[in-house]
């Protein structure tokens, strides 16, 4: 759940974009930095691993004040896709408020696609994460190649399953902001439901993802 701190009034949201190694998750955060414009945004920290990147991004802030003065700032992570790496996933999937699973869509890549989202199934469940009720959003990311997976493909495997399905092509800033909109709107609705959730604040679900999008609207 959300980290609210009562003496500064401020509350942090943590999201994680969980895949393969190679699958696009450090292109769809680095594809956010670009597009999103909100009043202010933190840097970009890119960690180089061997044959893969681990990458912190630090939206913060953000600048979205509810009107009690309550501070909204979000954190988004990607975890490294190699296995030899399953300690430090473990790590930042630990306390997060939502999930983007980045899916590789070319044909070849199902099997590591599968293992992948096995192995966030396992570690959800040993960092205490009740994966049936975390937001979970699954992005098929690189339509932009030839040899894919088709959508029609995609939705049979997938129809059974509780998560919605998005399409990108990160490398081409294509999706990447309409599947965060989407998780936005699940996170929204599941810190919403705690204790100290933005409605106790007067902040909007509207409001409160057009704002991390665009920055248009003052609360």
């Amino acid at each position: 759940m959300a980290d609210w701190n009562s003496d500064k009034k401020v509350l942090t949201i943590k999201l994680v974009y969980y895949g393969p190694a190679l699958s696009g998750k450090t292109t769809n955060v680095v594809s956010l930095h670009d597009l999103l414009q909100p009043e202010l945004k933190g840097d970009m920290q890119i960690l180089e691993t061997k044959n893969d990147r681990t990458l912190f991004f630090d939206l913060l802030p953000l600048g979205i004040r509810s009107p009690d003065g309550t501070l909204i700032k979000l954190k988004i992570y990607t975890v490294p896709g190699q296995v030899v790496h399953n300690s430090t996933r473990k790590a930042v999937l630990s306390r997060c408020d939502g999930i983007i699973f980045v899916a590789d869509s070319q044909i070849t890549q199902s099997e590591n696609n599968a293992e992948s989202f096995n192995n966030l199934i396992q570690n959800a469940k040993l960092v205490g994460i009740d994966i049936d009720r975390i937001p979970l959003i699954i992005q098929f990311n690189k339509r932009d190649l030839n040899e894919i997976t088709t959508k029609e493909e995609l939705e049979k495997r997938w129809e059974n399953c509780p998560w919605p399905l998005t399409y990108a092509s990160a490398l081409n800033q294509e999706g990447v902001v309409e599947s965060l909109i989407l998780l936005l709107h699940k996170v929204y609705e599941f810190i919403d439901s705690d204790s100290q959730g933005f409605s106790r604040h007067g902040l909007g679900k509207e409001q409160f993802v057009e704002h991390i999008i665009s920055g248009n609207i003052k609360c």
